[in-house]
């Protein structure tokens, strides 16, 4: 009984989301605001084409804490507390971040006042993705920026990447997603890089018995362990500046051979090649490989999905003037 209701409540809420988020939202306030953001994002992807994965990160980073709200571009807010793009779990590159200034700037040169960064996040985040090869796919517009941040609220509400298929299904639940879009989404690390700090453990330092992942093919362990060295042999510096793409066979393309490489041992994160060993996820894993077109349908299903969690519409909160400010 308590879990129909629960499904229940939790239908009503996401049809109320689907009623106010709308894709003719700014059909009359700002018909060309798309066209804008498209050709905007693209200027900046010609010139740096790894830009695409941080998009699609800065979107979903931004909608697993507090909601798509646009709270991760926020530099200060009235509280004076530590903001959510601080977080070591962040730490997005000055030119991705420099990217959204640049599109908001684009859209309030036609449109001033009118479109809220969260939606900017979101359209962005899509043209990313196109770019990168999928299908184009539909984006309701309706979002409205938040007006809080703090760091204290991304613990809890972003997987990192040791951690187990449990704690991340139980995440994505917790956000109205499934354990598929979790697999779905994860493909996005078929482009992208992560910096050596995240590979230490599996590399040299797994278990009290294995100092490497077991699950790693070897040829893998040796080029990570080669790319990545041992902490302590560089310095602090050097060390946390080093980084390995995600997927080194096609790493400017989404498409499947991610799913195949964890098939092969060949996972970067250990969270990605979690995936393949736990019964959970492991026959998605094996169904995205096999199908690439299932898996771009399930991945850009999972996308429109991402950017309506948890969103403000209506009156609540407000349109930025600025990304990184309240107004």
């Amino acid at each position: 009984m308590m879990a129909s209701m629960f499904i229940l409540c939790w239908l009503r809420i996401f049809s109320s989301v689907e009623c106010r988020l709308d894709e003719r939202f700014y059909e009359k306030t700002c018909p060309q605001v798309e066209k804008i953001i498209a050709n905007s994002v693209n200027n900046s992807l010609l010139l740096r084409p790894r830009l695409a994965a941080g998009l699609i990160r800065l979107q979903f980073h931004d909608c697993f804490v507090n909601g798509c709200d646009a709270s991760i571009l926020l530099d200060t807010t009235p509280s004076g507390e530590p903001v959510e793009k601080t977080s070591k779990a962040n730490g997005f590159s000055s030119k991705i971040l420099e990217c959204v200034d640049q599109v908001k700037a684009d859209v309030e040169r036609e449109c001033p006042g009118v479109v809220s960064c969260a939606d900017i996040l979101a359209y962005a985040a899509r043209e990313a993705v196109v770019q990168d090869g999928l299908p184009h796919y539909p984006v309701p517009g309706g979002r409205r920026d938040g007006v809080s941040s703090s760091a204290k609220g991304v613990a809890g509400n972003l997987p990192s990447p040791s951690d187990s298929v449990k704690t991340m299904a139980e995440l994505f639940i917790r956000k109205g997603m499934s354990v598929e879009d979790l697999v779905a989404l994860s493909g996005a690390h078929s482009i992208g890089h992560t910096h050596c700090k995240h590979l230490h453990k599996r590399l040299y330092n797994y278990s009290s018995t294995q100092a490497q992942d077991p699950s790693m093919d070897l040829a893998h362990y040796l080029s990570l362990k080669s790319s990545c060295p041992k902490p302590g042999a560089l310095s602090k510096e050097v060390t946390d500046k080093l980084m390995v793409p995600l997927e080194p066979s096609t790493p400017l393309r989404l498409d499947t051979v991610y799913y195949t490489q964890l098939l092969n041992g060949k996972g970067v994160l250990q969270s990605d090649q979690a995936l393949t060993n736990d019964p959970t996820t492991s026959g998605i894993v094996e169904r995205f490989a096999q199908n690439p077109s299932q898996w771009a349908a399930g991945f850009i299903d999972a996308m429109i999905r991402l950017g309506k969690v948890d969103v403000l519409t209506g009156k609540e909160g407000e349109v930025r003037r600025n990304c990184r400010a309240v107004n």
